[in-house]
């Protein structure tokens, strides 16, 4: 059995997917498996999949699925992984040639420290530049959480992770008509019980295209109101400090706004913080209609 499994979730991603392909067939370690999560793609996917597959250069399995978003990817991800790790490289993005062989030498040197749930690495713009910033250079065992609220980190960072302690945790829901859940529900609830061992190397080469969920975050904010409200509550009950409650509060009351759910009050884990937020939650609802008017 291979150590880690790299996951892709994709949804009519035919025409980038290469990239990917051709930058683990470069990995200077192949001690991994590619899983595809084909998230209900109407373009030629699976076609494209299974020549690869038949090119046998490297481990490859394919995995078809209604179309459900990209949590709904994971969950399926991580209902089929068994290696002992896990990364996630989306669609759009690719690996170093040598990513695999630092995550797994960096994972060798801590793997039998059982707080660890993984690793915590950068992620780079095509040119080489660092998405945000780097990690301090003397952090070691840290939380997602902690490295942008207690060490001023900013941007994106690539986890990997220990596949049973994924396991541990309930798949992110499934809204009805909704195809978006914030992914860092997941890591949040693994910060409780778990520190990653940071490493300041680039595990992925990011590219921001303009049919991602990154650019449309607030089309997807409008469209899938139930699974930010969602996202907003836990947070509200799992963030440490009283401004990042708060902000939340405030998000959670303008997506209920959106699903017309006028029970939020009662539903919050917070509610006098939810209270509070109310006025604020009221603009915000209105900001985002109006930036966001003639698409619905």
């Amino acid at each position: 059995m291979k150590t880690i499994t790299v996951f892709t979730p994709t949804y009519n991603r035919a025409y980038c997917l290469d990239q990917c392909y051709q930058s683990l067939i470069r990995q200077t370690n192949q001690d991994f498996l590619w899983l595809i999560i084909d998230d209900g793609s109407t373009d030629n996917t699976e076609e494209l999949v299974n020549s690869w597959i038949k090119e046998n250069k490297i481990a490859i399995k394919y995995h078809f699925q209604e179309n459900l978003g990209m949590h709904g990817g994971h969950n399926a991800a991580y209902r089929i992984i068994d290696t002992e790790l896990n990364v996630c490289i989306d669609s759009d993005d690719f690996m170093p040639d040598d990513a695999v062989e630092k995550i797994l030498s960096n994972w060798e040197a801590v793997k039998d420290n059982q707080k660890l749930a993984g690793l915590v690495g950068l992620d780079a713009d095509q040119t080489g530049k660092i998405i945000g910033s780097k990690m301090p250079d003397d952090l070691k065992e840290t939380t997602l959480t902690d490295i942008y609220n207690k060490h001023g980190a900013s941007g994106d960072k690539k986890l990997v992770l220990r596949t049973e302690i994924v396991k541990q945790y309930p798949p992110y829901p499934i809204f009805e008509g909704e195809r978006f859940v914030p992914l860092g529900y997941l890591y949040q609830l693994i910060d409780q019980d778990y520190k990653l061992f940071a490493v300041n190397e680039v595990f992925c080469i990011v590219e921001y295209l303009a049919d991602g969920s990154s650019m449309n975050m607030l089309k997807q904010y409008r469209r899938h109101p139930n699974g930010f409200a969602f996202s907003r509550k836990s947070r509200m009950k799992l963030e440490s400090s009283f401004k990042e409650r708060f902000k939340n509060a405030i998000h959670y009351v303008s997506s209920s706004m959106f699903t017309n759910n006028w029970a939020f009050l009662k539903e919050s884990p917070k509610k006098l913080l939810t209270l509070l937020a109310i006025p604020f939650g009221v603009l915000l609802n209105m900001y985002i209609r109006i930036k966001t008017r003639g698409e619905f």
